[in-house]
């Protein structure tokens, strides 16, 4: 596999993302930066941002990829080659050990890596069904992460359905972003997300209720 790309003074530019003509002016790369034109847009900085996370993304997926096939081929001499490119063996165990578990047609070219790294212990089933929830919820991977500890603290390693009742309690579908926001108030607060969400309803509703009239005979 090879980028096509310019060079200049060391340099190369960023290749395009697939199925996305490139954006012009074109940013330049070395090893060790990013060279911004001038005059670049908000929208030209921020469509490379998405393009530098994909291909974060899929390099581990390459990687992982890459490791399975030279322990397939050259099982005397991978080992070798990685030492050759510098690379730490555990990381890309890990990327390896992921990629061994998704067969290509199984993974989401709309969630990360990460997201499949989360629930690559499950079944293929449960796999596909997460990576379906999270994919049509937009799920971050802390979204992703938090689910899967509540359906395991609740027996299960299956996604619930929206607004599913479960063992009594109400399951709400909410978007990823406001859940990242409340997990970072929990964070700052030093406590679980659950017990920062569970005691600031309790606050709210408190709140509401005492401004509620009192009815005749001290009646509510």
């Amino acid at each position: 596999m090879s980028f096509a790309a310019g060079s200049r003074g060391g340099s190369t530019q960023l290749p395009a993302v697939a199925g996305r003509q490139a954006a012009v002016p074109r940013v330049m790369t070395t090893k060790v930066a990013l060279d911004f034109p001038r005059d670049f847009s908000y929208d030209q900085w921020e469509r490379t941002g998405r393009q530098l996370a994909g291909l974060l993304s899929s390099s581990a997926w390459w990687l992982g990829d890459w490791l399975i096939y030279g322990k397939r081929h050259y099982s005397d001499r991978y080992e070798r080659a990685i030492q050759a490119c510098n690379l730490q063996y555990q990381t890309l165990r890990n990327y390896a050990w992921v990629a061994g578990r998704y067969p290509a047609c199984q993974r989401r070219q709309g969630l990360s890596f990460q997201h499949h790294a989360e629930i690559a212990a499950l079944d293929v089933d449960d796999r596909e069904r997460w990576l379906q929830r999270a994919l049509a919820e937009r799920w971050s991977i802390r979204r992703l992460r938090e689910a899967v500890r509540t359906a395991r603290g609740l027996g299960t390693t299956t996604p619930a359905e929206p607004e599913e009742e479960v063992a009594g309690v109400r399951r709400l579908a909410l978007p990823g972003e406001r859940f990242d926001r409340w997990h970072e108030a929990a964070d700052y607060a030093g406590v679980d997300v659950e017990q920062w969400v569970t005691a600031t309803l309790d606050s709210a509703a408190e709140r509401v209720l005492a401004m509620r009239p009192e009815l005749p005979g001290g009646g509510s």
